[in-house]
């Protein structure tokens, strides 16, 4: 953690994002939780078609949950460090020996970022690639998706419904079509849940003649089949 933000933590009277014990943003023992775990690859069930493999670091629950929406929700960007590194795991998982990627974050629309007066998924996509190169990687993000049809609220769709509302959602920069053709790209995203919006940012790249090499994920929903099951 930055020392601006422990410092911030001790004079403020901080708490941990992940168990609420007085401290710094996030405590020795939650901080382990993140970037400790095992990465495995993971299918919702049902898998939206599209879907290509995706990774998680860890399950989303208890302490990560807790963590991952303080991020989200409260902008508490200390946390931003802590869940690039667990996202960092789950890119190195999906590319098995390989060393470079571009990093293309699922992107929020222009109103949802105002609302919450700042971009959660690029802010962990951006401290997972520093933290990447520095144990050697070439890794880069690539701004390369943008909303071109704002979705409605998902809540309460089931997965069917989530799929069809996301249909077309997503677009590709134009920027960004040439220069990352016949390049390793993952998609990434701090939550998995029914899998749709991923497949939808992975159909919008394919129809650009992008053909990604999977997702990787900081946490994933239970509710999905273990791969090889």
């Amino acid at each position: 953690m930055p020392l601006r933000d422990a410092f911030m933590d001790l004079v403020l009277g901080g708490s941990c994002a992940g168990c609420d014990r007085p401290g710094s943003s996030i405590c020795r023992s939650c901080r382990a939780i993140l970037t400790a775990a095992t990465p495995y690859v993971t299918w919702p069930d049902p898998s939206p078609a599209g879907l290509l493999p995706p990774t998680a670091t860890t399950a989303y629950d208890g302490i990560v949950r807790e963590v991952i929406l303080a991020h989200k929700e409260h902008a508490r960007y200390a946390l931003a460090k802590p869940l690039g590194e667990a996202l960092a795991l789950a890119v190195q998982a999906s590319l098995g020996c390989g060393r470079a990627v571009w990093l293309c974050p699922v992107p929020s629309s222009r109103s949802t970022v105002r609302k919450r007066g700042h971009d959660p998924l690029r802010r962990i996509t951006a401290a997972a690639a520093r933290h990447l190169s520095r144990q050697g990687y070439d890794v880069r993000v690539a701004d390369a998706l943008t909303v071109v049809r704002r979705p409605a609220d998902q809540a309460g769709l089931s997965a069917g419904e989530r799929a069809a509302n996301l249909a077309g959602a997503f677009g590709v920069r134009s920027r960004w079509a040439e220069r990352l053709t016949a390049q390793p790209v993952l998609l990434v995203d701090d939550v998995l849940t029914t899998g749709s919006t991923l497949a939808e940012a992975c159909r919008a790249l394919s129809a650009r003649g992008i053909p990604a090499l999977g997702c990787a994920v900081v946490a994933a929903t239970r509710r999905r089949v273990a791969s090889g099951s």
